[in-house]
């Protein structure tokens, strides 16, 4: 636990010191752009426009890191302050200050917001405007000057030493080793915090002064991580083969890093891979002078190449870096993927064993469940929360709002940083290395955990319980029987027509209550030879605890945890009852016993599950004049 939360604690430091360049991004890159076109070694030389360059990075970029800075404190008024004081630090210092903003920023917006908290509920009515005007404004005055004095003339040395390390290391041709630290550190999800909060400050030191620096492409460079992705598609298995091939063109064209993470958690001696490519990419990059003008946001071969100086010894350095970084990442990849012990598994399992061994729960749903909070109602938007908010959140929405365009629902999906999470979200789903951040930074919201973007069921799981709410306690049912069951080996051997047969749908009936119904269906099972006895017992037991009516006129009664020692196979009986029986106050007009062993039924149920959230299928079962009819409407499925 101490270890889970150091780990959390640096990755929450990490994102916010990425978090207060990764919004301004935009601004580097166009300070880049005007840089190499317009000085005197640029591509198309301007005096008159090369004089833009200067007062772009000693004024406008820290004042906006600043700026943001003091925000992700306290919010506007934080942020007036933090770029104030961020004046202190340029006037005090003779290099652009971005360290310097990265310091002073956050601490002009902590003085205000200590302020606030001080005198509020003690202002006069009337007096307010006054008091926050001139509060912010005479603690931004006392913050500059101190920065002035201080925290400009420090920050220059201890940046003067970074870049003197950096120089030092470029020398004696060590700095192919900071990729040891750095690719393994990419994966516990500080890549934007090494690139943006230590590595781009100092790489513009280096473009200040020589036009380009190697630092921007240090974590940037998508070779390492292609060249994993392309081995597993060429020696993987399962899930992991079939989905490489889209994770790396997302990875390498939408430089999103993220998405290849996990195939590194899924077997984690490929993390020597990366390192040895990441090792060779710098190496190349330091043999052939290699470097970017600006940083490459995202890490994709397309933002590499448009702030890549504009010469070709720069394009060949930086494209060989890739390759070099590629190739050499590929191989060892596949010599571990070919040598190694593979089970046909998929992401989800992989990532199970990868918790197993960092001491965390086994169980990917247990640990999401464990504090996931309760789903609101009335759910009008959705977010997707990364470290960054640009990418692998961005990906992530885009997926789940085509989902929710095509199940036609009124639901609006966003992406942000974890840092920026408003306090009133009310669905955030983010990676599960990221959530206990989440978590703690919008403890009340409902959060969902994801460990594959581009394959996760949590999404349809999320869309299936948005339009059919009760369906949470069918999906427990679900993961219940996943996680004591071998369904991936069971359905491949599992005879559907054995589990739901037309002799166990029973059309036009009539109950007086909800037992006598959830009698009927254990007694239809029983005489089906799906459970014993005692099965119809423990389902009046489950529906005493909770009830199992599921909505859209549905119930769905089972039995208790302790009774599936009392179940002989995996079956189904439906009994359709139009005129619908009360259960707890709500009418059920199709009523699903469920008898389920080593996860065989889990097909069916999920069919079920899709099928009664449509009110329409509902309609069309519950008046069917054949068992058939019924078996069709849930196959379709």
């Amino acid at each position: 636990m101490a270890q889970s939360n150091i780990k959390v604690a640096v990755q929450k430091f990490g994102n916010f010191l990425s978090s207060m360049v990764m919004p301004n991004i935009s601004a580097f890159i166009a300070w880049g752009l005007i840089t190499a076109l317009f000085i005197p070694t640029g591509f198309i030389p301007n005096e008159s426009l090369a004089k833009m360059v200067g007062p772009m990075v000693t004024y406008l970029l820290p004042i906006l890191i600043g700026y943001t800075g003091g925000k992700l404190v306290h919010e506007q008024r934080g942020a007036v302050v933090g770029a104030i004081a961020t004046m202190g630090v340029i006037a005090g210092a003779d290099i652009p200050m971005f360290l310097g903003a990265m310091v002073i920023g956050p601490l002009g917006g902590w003085a205000i917001k200590k302020f606030d908290q001080m005198i509020e509920g003690k202002v006069r009515a009337g007096f307010e405007m006054l008091v926050n005007n001139f509060s912010a404004g005479i603690l931004g005055a006392i913050i500059a000057i101190l920065a002035f004095l201080g925290v400009g003339p420090a920050v220059s040395v201890f940046t003067n030493w970074l870049v003197a390390g950096v120089d030092w290391l470029i020398g004696a041709g060590l700095l192919p080793l900071t990729s040891i630290l750095i690719e393994p550190a990419k994966v516990l999800f500080l890549n934007n915090a090494i690139n943006h909060g230590v590595l781009s400050p100092i790489g513009i030191e280096q473009v200040k002064d020589t036009g380009k620096s190697i630092l921007f492409l240090l974590e940037a460079n998508p070779g390492p991580g292609i060249g994993v992705l392309l081995a597993y598609m060429f020696f993987g298995k399962g899930t992991a083969k079939k989905s490489a091939s889209g994770a790396g063109i997302i990875h390498f064209f939408g430089g999103i890093h993220e998405i290849y993470f996990p195939y590194i958690l899924m077997r984690p001696m490929l993390f020597l891979a990366v390192i040895l490519g990441g090792m060779s990419g710098v190496f190349t990059l330091v043999l052939l002078g290699g470097g970017l003008f600006a940083p490459s946001s995202p890490g994709s071969i397309i933002a590499i190449t448009a702030v890549t100086p504009h010469h070709p010894g720069a394009y060949i350095a930086n494209y060989a870096a890739v390759l070099v970084a590629g190739a050499v990442s590929f191989i060892a990849s596949s010599f571990i993927l070919k040598t190694g012990k593979q089970d046909e598994e998929d992401l989800e399992a992989a990532t199970r064993k990868i918790q197993e061994m960092k001491g965390k729960k086994s169980s990917v749903a247990g640990a999401i469940t464990a504090d996931q909070g309760a789903m609101p109602e009335n759910v009008t938007k959705i977010i997707f929360a990364c470290d960054a908010g640009m990418g692998s959140s961005a990906m992530g929405a885009s997926l789940l709002r085509k989902k929710v365009k095509e199940a036609g629902m009124d639901v609006s999906v966003t992406n942000t940083a974890i840092s920026n999470l408003p306090a009133n979200a009310q669905i955030v789903i983010t990676q599960e290395e990221l959530t206990p951040r989440a978590r703690n930074k919008v403890p009340n919201a409902y959060h969902i955990s994801v460990d594959n973007f581009l394959s996760s069921p949590e999404y349809d799981k999320l869309i299936s319980e948005l339009k059919f709410p009760a369906n949470s306690q069918l999906h427990e049912i679900v993961d219940d029987a996943e996680e004591n069951g071998t369904v991936n080996q069971d359905l491949e051997t599992a005879h559907k027509d054995d589990l739901l047969r037309p002799e166990n749908v029973f059309l036009n009936q009539e109950f007086a209550n909800k037992e006598e119904a959830i009698r009927f269906a254990g007694r239809a099972l029983v005489n089906a030879g799906y459970v014993k006895e005692n099965y119809i017992e423990a389902m009046i037991e489950r529906d005493n605890m909770t009830s199992t009516y599921m909505g859209n006129d549905v119930a769905i009664p089972h039995g208790t945890e302790e009774a599936k020692k009392d179940v002989v196979k995996s079956g189904f009986t439906v009994l359709q009852v139009p005129n619908g029986v009360d259960f707890d106050g709500q009418k059920a007009r199709l009523i699903f016993g469920i008898a389920g062993k080593d996860g065989t039924h889990l097909e069916i149920l999920s069919g079920i599950a899709v099928t009664c959230s449509d009110m329409e299928n509902i309609e069309k079962m519950a008046v069917a004049k054949t068992a058939q009819e019924i078996i069709d409407i849930i196959g379709k499925k």
